[in-house]
C-alpha cells in the first residue's frame, strides 16, 4: 500500500528574482513522497498565486488524494481525478519516480523515448531591473549561449539594447509576463527583432490575448500564462507561434507529454519552462525538453542552495539527471 507524505520547503534565491508582477527572495515548494515496500518516489511543485494556488490549498489537494493513492491509483486515473496544476504535478511526478525505482525501468523508457536523454542548453534568466543593472548581469554571464530577459513594458527596448551591447554573442529571448499593452506589440516586436531577439513570451494579459491574432509580429510569440493543459490548446492557435509547457501548469509529466504531442501536431514550436524551483522540479521537465526549440530550466542556477543530489551544470549545459535525483 502506498503511503503519501507532503511537506512545504523553502530555498533561498541568489539575490532577488523580479518579474513584472513583483519580486521574491525565496522559492516555496511542496514535495510529495510516495512510499511502498521501502521504495520512495518524489515529486516537487510550486504553488503559484497567479493561478489561485497557495501552499495551503495545494497541500490540501494533495492530502485529499491519499486514500485513492493508497488503493493503487495510477497516473491516468490521477489525470482524470484532479485538475491541472501544481498539486497534480507533484503527485504525478512522484508516481513516475516510484514506478521507475520499483521496476528498474527508467522514466525515459517508460515514457516511450527511443534513447536516453541528452544534455541540454538552458536559457539563463536575467531578472527585471534597470537597463544598467541588466547590462551588468549580462556582461557577467556573457559566456552563456542563451538569455531570457524579464521585461515589463516601459523601458524594455532600452533594457534589451543594453543587454545586447553587453553580451553581443548571446542569443536572446524575452518574457513580458503579461506586462505590455496591445499597442506595444507591433512596434516592440519589430525593434526587438532588429536587436536579435528570437521570441517574445506572453506580451499581453491572458484575458486580453485574442487581439494577438490580428497584430503583426516579426518575432514569434510564445504563450505562457495563457497556456495550461490540452483542453486550452485550441484557443492558442492563431495567436501564438510557440507554447511554453510547464509541468506546474499541465499538472505533471503525463499531461505535459500529451500536450507537447498535440501542440506539435498543431504546428506550434515548443518551449519547456519551469517555475523557480530545485532540481527535482526540473528533472521530469528535462524529459519533455528533449528536442524542444527553447529550454528554460535554469531554476537551480538561480538558487543560493540547490538540493543534493541536483543537476550537474557546465555553465548553461544541463546533464541528464541521475536516477537518485529522479526517474
Amino acid at each position: 500500500m502506498i503511503k503519501l507524505t507532503a511537506k512545504h520547503e523553502s530555498f533561498p534565491i541568489a539575490g532577488t528574482f523580479t518579474i513584472s508582477r513583483g519580486s521574491k527572495t525565496t522559492v516555496e515548494v511542496v514535495v510529495v513522497e510516495l512510499t511502498e515496500n521501502g521504495v520512495t518516489g518524489r515529486g516537487e511543485c510550486v504553488p503559484y498565486a497567479r493561478y489561485g494556488e497557495s501552499i495551503a490549498s495545494v497541500m490540501a489537494q494533495i492530502q485529499d488524494m491519499e486514500g485513492a493513492l493508497g488503493q493503487g491509483m495510477g497516473r491516468d486515473a490521477l489525470n482524470a481525478a484532479m485538475p491541472a496544476g501544481a498539486a497534480r504535478n507533484a503527485i504525478d511526478c512522484a508516481l513516475w519516480d516510484l514506478d521507475a525505482k520499483r521496476s528498474g525501468v527508467p522514466a525515459w523508457k517508460a515514457a516511450g523515448f527511443k534513447q536516453a536523454p541528452q544534455a541540454l542548453v538552458t536559457a539563463y534568466t536575467l531578472s527585471l531591473d534597470t537597463p544598467e543593472n541588466m547590462a551588468k548581469a549580462a556582461e557577467k554571464n556573457a559566456a552563456r549561449p542563451l538569455f531570457k530577459l524579464k521585461l515589463t513594458g516601459d523601458g524594455d527596448l532600452d533594457r534589451v539594447a543594453a543587454v545586447r551591447s553587453a553580451a553581443p554573442d548571446t542569443r536572446l529571448i524575452v518574457d513580458a509576463n503579461e506586462g505590455w499593452s496591445p499597442e506595444m506589440v507591433e512596434p516592440f516586436s519589430e525593434k526587438l527583432g532588429a536587436l536579435g531577439v528570437e521570441m517574445i513570451e506572453q506580451p499581453l494579459p491572458a484575458a486580453q490575448d485574442a487581439i494577438l491574432a490580428d497584430l503583426a509580429h516579426p518575432v514569434p510569440l510564445c504563450a505562457d500564462e495563457s497556456a495550461h493543459a490540452r483542453k486550452g490548446l485550441p484557443s492558442l492557435i492563431g495567436k501564438y507561434d510557440v507554447i511554453n509547457i510547464k509541468l506546474d501548469k499541465t499538472g505533471g509529466l503525463t499531461e505535459a507529454l500529451l500536450l507537447r504531442a498535440e501542440a506539435e501536431a498543431a504546428g506550434m514550436e515548443i518551449m519547456i519552462g519551469c517555475m523557480l524551483a530545485t532540481s527535482p522540479g526540473m528533472a521530469p521537465a528535462f524529459l519533455v525538453a528533449q528536442g524542444a526549440k527553447f529550454v528554460d530550466l535554469d531554476g537551480p542556477l538561480l538558487l543560493a542552495v540547490d538540493r543534493e543530489p541536483g543537476f550537474e551544470f557546465e555553465g548553461s549545459l544541463m546533464h541528464p539527471p541521475k536516477p537518485e535525483l529522479w526517474g
